[in-house]
């Protein structure tokens, strides 16, 4: 489109720290993480039974293995008697069951969290696709696939971190904890303040101290993926100026803005590390101490002893792992933050609740008293607009950049909501109908058709998925595209590459027009449809245009005026009013007039 770059404020992308400032909290995170477990309610209600009967056993391995200590260094013990074997068997059996256990939990696990990441990526994509045009202006498709996806990967590690690590580290700590505060109150509770110190201090140092740096780190993050979409999406301009020793060093500096901050995340989680690791060795050393004091003075035995030593060797385990799970747990929060953030941030252009289908008509389309002012903008672009189009009529817009024809269009599609006043097609408000189907009647031909690496056919069906191939055919002949077509050597199944650029840019506007064509859509919009076509196959897409808009709502925006003498009416606009309206006979007739200055500058 020609004038809305005029009109729209063009914000720059929010840096790292702007962007961080928006984050949402692990509250809200975990909210959206709850609610993604919660799509498949049975088979993580089973993973988690299963994680927590292997927790279970795990607090009585190291009971069982005090038991069998005395069982064979006892002074009652008798190699001749069964207990030691009976002990033995119980500890093997604890043991056994605390990995068979976390084999079936793990397995459910797999087929729940594979599931869920699928849907919940899928509704990130469907929500984010659903954002206004004006959104996506404002964001870079890079970043947002390296979100989407590193959220996804994040799900999958938050699972497996909490589930797995995390919580049954925490049951088996305390347990043990527990255990021992009973049998040996001065250890016991040794144990349980190091172990709460050591879970607060890593909780604290993850939110606190981590998690904000990590933040922008993960920003940095984005925009690499940014950086790299931006520049191969337009490496033909790169290559045309011979800008790629520039444009590498662009990238080397938006990678150096990584590399600084992800050193800073990296170096903050070591020192986390660093911490944790003093908690152990204080556990370390006090337990075995504690125990030690206990043996010595008659208080404890070799059986309780081992325990102690076993049990510590499971809680340090536990313990060194917990650190590294928090801060795993954080990374996977903030990776997904994006993801959660996507899910909870409201639609700037949403369906009324249960809105109806728009019921294609005869193409009839009425502005009445619309007031409309661009985001960031004071002065509306539109101030008590009124028109109405009737079905079937041909209408050209013509006027300056920045003069709101291409606004015009874009309200009729409701890419924008108009401040007041209502627009309506066939008899419908444009906002009380679902917005996929009241885009479905219109079928656009843009100035710069963008085309998906698809094969030609499948561009050309986009319009109407069911279409066979002879309707594709039948379309492109239409659109005067069939002969260039057949001539590549896989014809019809030949891949356009990304955004089409394996074609020329006439030829991806024939296949946009054909696509068009094939939509059979009541009302037609052609914005500088034949800006890139030679003279030539111009007249062959004028004369096909004439005949697929006949019996249809055609809208052309034009500034080359050849192409549009045989328009029902030509609307002149002009700081987003009509100032002349008329033939381009009956306008070209005013000397003066706003058309006859443009005809004037077209022909000069």
């Amino acid at each position: 489109m020609t004038d809305t770059a005029a009109n729209a404020p063009v914000s720059a992308p929010a840096n790292a720290s702007e962007r961080t400032d928006r984050a949402l909290s692990n509250l809200a995170v975990a909210g959206f993480i709850w609610r993604q477990w919660m799509r498949k309610p049975r088979l993580y209600g089973a993973y988690v039974g299963f994680m927590a009967l292997a927790t279970l056993a795990d607090v009585f391995v190291p009971v069982a293995a005090g038991r069998l200590i005395d069982a064979i260094s006892g002074s009652g013990a008798d190699p001749a008697g069964g207990a030691h074997w009976m002990a033995l068997a119980l500890f093997l059996a604890l043991a056994a069951g605390v990995n068979i256990a976390r084999q079936i939990g793990v397995r459910i696990e797999i087929i729940a969290t594979s599931a869920v990441m699928a849907e919940m990526t899928t509704d990130a994509f469907a929500r984010v696709q659903a954002f206004s045009a004006d959104w996506h202006a404002n964001a870079f498709a890079g970043a947002l696939v390296r979100k989407i996806t590193r959220g996804m990967r994040a799900f999958e590690e938050i699972t497996m971190y909490l589930w797995a690590g995390i919580l049954p580290g925490l049951g088996v700590t305390y347990g043990l904890g527990v255990y021992m505060l009973l049998n040996w109150p001065v250890a016991g509770a040794y144990v349980l303040a190091v172990n709460t110190a050591f879970i607060v201090m890593t909780v604290v140092m993850m939110e606190r101290y981590v998690r904000p740096q990590n933040l922008i780190s993960n920003a940095r993050d984005a925009d690499l993926g940014g950086a790299v979409a931006d520049t191969l999406s337009s490496i033909n301009t790169v290559k045309g100026f011979g800008a790629e020793a520039r444009e590498t060093g662009r990238f080397a500096a938006v990678a150096a803005g990584w590399k600084r901050e992800i050193r800073k995340t990296w170096f903050r989680f070591v020192n986390t590390w660093l911490a944790q690791t003093v908690a152990v060795l204080a556990l370390q050393a006090g337990l075995a101490g504690l125990l030690l004091g206990q043996w010595q003075s008659g208080q404890a035995s070799a059986g309780d002893v081992a325990f102690a030593l076993t049990a510590f060797l499971v809680m340090a385990g536990y313990m060194r792992r917990f650190g590294e799970e928090v801060q795993s747990l954080q990374k996977g929060m903030d990776d997904i933050q994006d993801v959660a953030g996507f899910m909870a941030e409201p639609l700037q252009i949403a369906d009324a609740p249960g809105a109806p289908d728009f019921r294609p008509g005869t193409g009839e389309i009425a502005f009445d008293q619309v007031r409309f002012t661009y985001a960031g903008q004071d002065a509306p672009l539109y101030e008590d607009f009124t028109l109405t189009i009737r079905a079937g009529e041909k209408i050209a817009l013509v006027g300056p950049t920045g003069s709101g024809k291409s606004t015009f269009v874009k309200l009729i599609q409701r890419l924008y909501d108009v401040d007041s006043g209502a627009i309506r097609i066939d008899g419908q408000d444009v906002r009380d109908v679902s917005q996929a189907s009241l885009r479905r009647a219109i079928a656009v031909v843009p100035q710069d058709p963008a085309l998906f690496h698809r094969t030609i056919a499948e561009n050309i069906a986009y319009a109407r998925p069911g279409a066979s191939r002879d309707d594709v055919i039948a379309a492109a002949r239409r659109a005067r595209a069939h002969g260039f077509i057949e001539a590549l050597p896989q014809g019809y199944d030949t891949l356009v590459g990304e955004r089409g650029i394996k074609l020329s840019g006439g030829e991806r506007q024939r296949v946009a027009i054909a696509r068009a064509i094939l939509a059979d859509a009541p009302i037609l919009v052609f914005d500088e449809a034949t800006s890139s076509l030679d003279n030539e196959t111009e007249r062959d897409i004028q004369a096909a245009l004439a005949e697929v808009t006949q019996g249809k709502t055609a809208i052309v925006i034009a500034h080359r005026l050849s192409t549009i003498r045989d328009a029902d009416r030509i609307l002149v606009f002009q700081g987003g009013a009509i100032v002349e309206q008329g033939t381009h006979a009956e306008l070209s007739a005013r000397p003066g007039g706003a058309y006859s200055r443009l005809a004037a500058l077209a022909q000069a």
